[in-house]
């Protein structure tokens, strides 16, 4: 299972989200899936802590935790460009590094629906909006 490629790639670009990467990682992590799936971060050279945060989960989570260092600060779109060409998925899940999933099945029923339902290219979830 080690060599297997993931069917699903969640996409995930982050710049200065120091204060919520830990918990959108979390969330990904979480997942509770019958198949293989990565967690492929963009990290545009944040100048906060956000980087040190992603190198920890993918020091931890070597086998699942994929990140890509930007050298010097790309913007959302080149960063999103370089974490899309990294994804080796079937499926791509996008989940933003300030935000979080709260249901750890949500990339399973997304999948199963997915793989019943050929003709659909898309599917998306109910989401809640938090107000600071």
């Amino acid at each position: 299972m080690k060599d297997e490629m993931p069917l699903l790639s969640v996409f995930m670009i982050t710049y200065n989200h120091e204060k919520h990467i830990a918990e959108a990682i979390e969330s990904a992590l979480m997942q509770k899936t019958s198949f293989k799936y990565e967690i492929v971060i963009g990290e545009d050279c944040s100048t906060d802590q956000t980087r040190e945060i992603v190198l920890e989960y993918a020091t931890r989570y070597a086998d699942k935790v994929k990140p890509i260092y930007q050298e010097r600060n790309v913007g959302a779109n080149k960063n999103a460009a370089s974490v899309r060409e990294a994804c080796k998925g079937k499926y791509i899940a996008l989940l933003e590094g300030d935000d979080y999933w709260i249901d750890p099945l949500k990339l399973q029923k997304q999948v199963d629906f997915l793989e019943a339902h050929p003709d659909f290219s898309i599917c998306s979830h109910k989401s809640k909006i938090r107000r600071y």
